[in-house]
């Protein structure tokens, strides 16, 4: 989930690497962009909200209390409203119950069915208390357009693994919320799920009906990785007291999750590069490269084995990751623009509510090897898919786009995995009340849509 700008101190820990005696090719290769065409598009409304479970306390049946600009608490529903930036979204918190939204990881499942998350909530731990976390069994009916929730798993600690006091901590039933975890991505299996996490970051363990059993916390090689909202870090008694130390930027943490073809390995993408002792963040060929990390599975511990994926220019973050085989996976990268060009605020520093302050440029999926020869070393990019410029020759969109193209202008993009040997699913978080990029002053859809691109799918 996008999360509110601030400034915040950071001292840093990590030791430099220096990656040019990692590198012997570029990780680039030629960019290559490779066609896509929309099959179908499917389209859960913005305002889709659900009741909290019944044995849920009291405080869980209304979300978005905290929300405001200065923190007070707002019990009344609808009574603060969703903006984006400077602009009106339509939406008003806080919600009569809990808001199905920010999809932020997708898995496709054998039987044709697929498995999602919704993320912390709100963007922050100071205002996602009252969002319980949640897991989504949906199915696509891709003839009318309609997405399908089969199943929702709420996420609890009955067993007390969380290692730190969560918010539910008295409560009869410890649902977990937003301020206890950011979860982002998602790995089913057979006795429950693997999650994603950013706040720690962690990777963590629950059993099929969402209860917590492990909870891993991130090393590279010999280093802790923690970002400002791990919660070992305290602010000293002392302003002249040294500051936590920490090496990972506020969402910074694990927006990607991919599971290995033979289920033995996680390899954990991390959103946000980590810092060197100098201040300097990691980079390949001259560009931000994410760490992405390899955990065993049966031991739960990591291997020390990792890839670096390079940002491309243009290129700010990354929003989900699936492999495909043995070596090659999906990873969407994007910019943090949203919205269309034609309808841009002239001067982007002036922000007005009837203009996209910062237009979607960079919205793509690529294609990516990891191997044994490349470890430590950059993973090579095959080529991408511009989502921003999808064909639509059948004009099969529901929404969006222009004559002959569908678009996904969404300052977030993050869910991706392949169908079949042809077709990949894609769609957006939309920060719910929190983003307008499809239409000015509208918040937004969750959008699914099925891309053919099996040219994308065989490059090598």
């Amino acid at each position: 989930i996008r999360q509110p700008k601030g400034n915040f101190m950071i001292k840093f820990m990590l030791a430099s690497v220096s990656l040019a005696a990692l590198l012997s090719t570029s990780a680039f290769a030629d960019e290559t962009v490779f066609p896509a065409k929309l099959v179908s598009h499917a389209v859960l409304p913005s305002n889709t909200i659900i009741a909290a479970p019944a044995d849920a306390a009291a405080y869980l049946k209304t979300a978005g209390k905290f929300t405001t600009a200065d923190r007070k608490r707002a019990d009344l529903i609808g009574t603060v409203p969703g903006k984006d930036g400077v602009m009106p979204t339509g939406l008003s918190l806080p919600f009569d119950g809990q808001a199905m939204q920010g999809f932020s990881g997708i898995k496709a499942m054998s039987d044709g069915t697929f498995w999602s998350l919704s993320d912390n909530g709100f963007g922050s731990k100071m205002n996602s208390s009252d969002a319980m976390l949640m897991l989504h069994h949906l199915s696509f009916d891709w003839k009318t357009g309609k997405v399908n929730a089969l199943e929702t798993v709420f996420l609890s600690d009955p067993d007390n693994k969380a290692p730190f006091p969560i918010v539910m901590e008295g409560a009869d039933k410890r649902y977990l919320t937003g301020a206890d975890f950011d979860i982002e991505s998602i790995q089913p299996v057979d006795d429950g799920f693997w999650v994603g996490e950013e706040f720690g970051p962690f990777i963590l363990k629950f059993s099929r009906d969402g209860k917590l059993t492990d909870v891993v916390a991130t090393k590279a090689g010999e280093i802790e990785v923690k970002s400002p909202d791990h919660p070992t870090l305290t602010v000293p008694k002392n302003p002249t007291e040294k500051m936590p130390v920490f090496n990972l930027k506020r969402s910074g943490g694990y927006e990607g999750l991919a599971m290995s073809k033979d289920g033995s390995k996680l390899y954990g993408l991390l959103e946000g590069p980590l810092f060197n002792a100098d201040g300097s963040v990691e980079k390949t060929d001259g560009n931000k490269a994410l760490r992405i990390l390899e955990l065993d599975v049966a031991s739960k511990a990591w291997t020390g084995r990792f890839w670096f994926y390079p940002l491309s220019e243009g290129g700010e973050a990354i929003g989900d990751f699936n492999m495909l085989d043995e070596t090659t996976g999906l990873v969407i990268e994007r910019d943090n623009g949203a919205g269309t060009a034609d309808k841009a605020c002239a001067n982007k520093d002036e922000p007005k509510p009837d203009c996209f302050a910062v237009p979607a440029k960079f919205k793509r999926i690529y294609k990516i090897e990891l191997s044994d020869s490349n470890v430590g070393k950059s993973a090579r990019k095959i080529g991408y898919i511009d989502l921003m410029n999808i064909a639509d020759p059948d004009n099969k969109k529901i929404q969006g786009g222009r004559d002959g193209v569908y678009d996904m202008p969404f300052v977030t993009i993050e869910n991706v995995d392949r169908v079949d040997a042809t077709h990949i699913i894609v769609g957006n978080d939309n920060n719910l009340p929190f983003s307008a990029g499809r239409a000015l002053g509208k918040a937004d859809d969750n959008e699914f849509v099925l891309l053919e691109v099996g040219e994308f799918l065989n490059a090598r």
